[in-house]
């Protein structure tokens, strides 16, 4: 099953497929999500989904039951 992702704010939309990782996802669309730690300990990689949830796309990969996700970028300067 395929959902479409769209990232913020660069306004990149790609399509992947129900449980890629959300970083490998961010990659093939050519969109650069922080990373520290790689196991959703530092939080560098935190974003938000479009229903307000933050999470940690080092250990998320794309939903079960959507067709169609937003995932916001933070930019935090101190990474």
């Amino acid at each position: 099953m395929s959902v479409n992702v769209h990232f913020l704010p660069d306004d990149v939309t790609i399509e992947a497929t129900v449980g890629e990782p959300l970083l490998e996802v961010a990659s093939r669309a050519g969109v650069t999500i922080p990373t520290g730690c790689l196991m959703g300990s530092c939080h560098a990689c935190e974003v938000e989904l479009d229903d307000g949830r933050s999470i940690c796309s080092c250990i998320s990969s794309v939903p079960l039951g959507r067709s169609h996700v937003t995932i916001t970028l933070f930019s935090d300067p101190t990474w």
